[in-house]
């Protein structure tokens, strides 16, 4: 029988803390949600190997380092609401469900946000809602949020999402440059976002989020 527990921890100490990655709140967080029971059931072997998960359609449960580091430069408080797009069979929502007062996990797949609602609640995390819908639409109807996660690459923000962002929250994401991207955080004053550089990974452009291309006669 597999000892996933062994291989959470190891997974912090040899991904997570050597990326100072060293808030308490995300350390324990990342070895309290069991990442097994948010993966495909064929990839449960691999759920802990630091590398982007494959799901369908080119999508992707990014690495343990990448969306650790992404929550380490968001600060992620106890009394924030946190829009999560893109949040796949739903562990960025479990952990994120450990940090925040509630979590809107946005899927465009209706299965994959049924498999994702069952394994939250199995997991115990009743702080969290899948919504089921276009990822660039976000979920405005439960917003505006405090701090918003792009699990996933993107060419652009839709002023869409930028709208449900409350004045003076954090959106982070990554803007795709080639076959690698650069993770940014933006923060939103006088309803405008001023994006800063945090580091370097890379994943599969997200649907809904690549660059508008425009063809003239």
């Amino acid at each position: 029988m597999t000892d996933y527990a062994t291989r959470r921890t190891m997974m912090v100490d040899t991904q997570i803390r050597p990326s100072d990655v060293t808030k308490f709140p995300i350390i324990d967080a990342m070895l309290s949600v069991p990442r097994e029971n948010f993966v495909p059931r064929d990839l449960r072997e691999a759920a802990y190997v630091g590398e982007n998960m494959p799901l369908d359609r080119g999508r992707v449960i990014l690495e343990p380092r990448t969306f650790a580091k992404m929550l380490d430069a968001l600060d992620v408080q106890q009394n924030e609401l946190v829009l999560d797009i893109g949040s796949g069979l739903g562990y960025s929502a479990a952990v994120l469900a450990r940090l925040a007062e509630a979590v809107v996990a946005l899927e465009d797949n209706s299965e994959r946000c049924q498999d994702s609602q069952e394994a939250l609640a199995e997991f115990g995390a009743d702080n969290v809602i899948c919504q089921n819908g276009p990822l660039d639409a976000g979920a405005p109807e439960h917003g505006p949020y405090d701090v918003i996660v792009v699990e996933g690459a993107v060419d652009q923000i839709p002023q869409t999402i930028i709208d449900q962002l409350k004045n003076g929250g954090r959106i982070i994401a990554l803007f795709a440059d080639g076959a690698f991207g650069r993770v940014m955080m933006g923060y939103k004053l006088d309803g405008k976002v001023d994006w800063r550089n945090v580091f370097d990974a890379g994943a599969p452009v997200l649907p809904g989020f690549q660059k508008q291309h425009i063809f003239a006669l």
